[in-house]
């Protein structure tokens, strides 16, 4: 089967993922909080973006590399941390990480992911990254990165704009917890996708596995409800110095959406900070992600990383973040509309689409590197005064 004739697009996949995956399973993947509005909102921004084409260019060789963070990826995108992702899809953490290893980009492990870092960082390779939602107790903090420096994460994401859970009323509507309630529902629910359905059997029921651990040694935890939450402290930029004085490898913050954050993260001493807004699953009154770069890039100078995510479902989309202050952009609800819609070829199968749209999109504006599209953003940003 070409699967460029029949999904040629991420919307494709995303179809077909709906098909074959259990409602509360959807849910889980496509809301967003509230009325979902930041959800929409950086869609329409990444849509406002444009770029300007040029012309009698001649032949071209573009190159799609891109360093960061001391690292060359064959890329300018990788794949974002995405909690509970084998709910989405039986394996998919070590689907994605053995993708991110094959085709040389970031693939990073969520705190609460159902695997561990000890199955998946081999996996990885030399391409994991482990995403940090806080403990409160600086024993399991301390046990968590050294877990997570043994099995060859290399870099550390801490995310900061997670301080109290989010309503998701879609997820609430659907009676979704973890681990997932063995209700007649969702055995129904389950039963209409039986691909799903036997994956999960041999796989077995998504559950928060590294979490569910830490929860043992937490004199302070309760026995019942979220493990990830149980453990989670909102954090200061006390904890990010002792953060950075704990990991020896490159440290980055996630869920930067202010110049003054962004600012204030470089001088705790990390090594790049991530622009997101959670894909609007935290808080529906901000801004989107694309809105703010601008201002973020500006603030910090040509030099400093900066990594982005929020909406992006092509490559096109990829060098609008770019032109807009981005060094690499990040996906997440992507890679596992893919892969619910075709196991691990359809992971591949976005990683092609993606490189494709930009390979053409960059035909377009005559330039053979992604990131030289600010120079090609309309209207051209106002040059400072002299």
């Amino acid at each position: 089967m070409d699967l460029d004739l029949r999904f040629p697009a991420l919307s494709d996949l995303r179809r077909r993922a709906r098909q074959r995956i259990p409602h509360f399973a959807w849910e889980y993947l496509d809301s967003a909080t509230g009325t979902e509005s930041v959800k929409h909102r950086n869609r329409a921004a990444l849509d406002a973006v444009r770029l300007q084409p040029a012309v009698l260019d001649g032949d071209l060789t573009i190159d799609l590399a891109t360093d960061l963070l001391g690292q060359r990826q064959s890329a300018p995108f990788g794949i974002a941390p995405l909690g509970m992702s084998g709910l989405i899809w039986p394996g998919a953490e070590a689907a994605l990480a053995r993708l991110a290893a094959r085709q040389g980009f970031p693939f990073c492990l969520s705190t609460v992911a159902t695997r561990l870092p000890e199955e998946i960082g081999p996996l990885a390779g030399d391409r994991g990254w482990f995403q940090l939602y806080p403990p409160r107790d600086p024993g399991i903090r301390a046990d968590l990165l050294r877990r997570a420096r043994a099995a060859g994460f290399r870099v550390l994401v801490l995310t900061v704009d997670v301080p109290a859970p989010s309503r998701r009323e879609r997820q609430l509507r659907a009676d979704l917890a973890f681990p997932p309630k063995k209700t007649p529902r969702m055995f129904m629910q389950a039963a209409l996708r039986p691909r799903w359905a036997l994956g999960t059997v041999r796989m077995g029921v998504p559950r928060l596995r590294l979490m569910e651990e830490y929860r043992k040694l937490d004199g302070n935890a309760p026995s019942t409800g979220h493990a990830g939450y149980l453990l989670r402290v909102n954090p200061d930029w006390d904890y990010v110095a002792a953060l950075r004085d704990a990991w020896d490898g490159p440290l980055v913050l996630k869920g930067i959406l202010r110049p003054d954050d962004a600012l204030r993260a470089r001088a705790a001493g990390a090594d790049g900070i991530w622009v997101s807004n959670h894909a609007g699953r935290q808080f529906d009154g901000g801004p989107a992600t694309i809105e703010v770069l601008p201002a973020i890039r500006a603030a910090l100078g040509a030099d400093f990383p900066v990594i982005a995510d929020g909406g992006v479902d092509s490559g096109l989309d990829i060098l609008r973040m770019l032109a807009c202050g981005a060094d690499f952009v990040m996906l997440g609800r992507a890679w596992h509309y893919a892969l619910a819609a075709l196991g691990p070829r359809g992971a591949a199968h976005l990683d092609h689409i993606l490189c494709q749209d930009l390979i053409a999109n960059l035909w377009q504006l005559g330039l053979t590197r992604p990131q030289d599209a600010k120079t090609r953003l309309w209207p051209a940003p106002a040059k400072p005064a002299p």
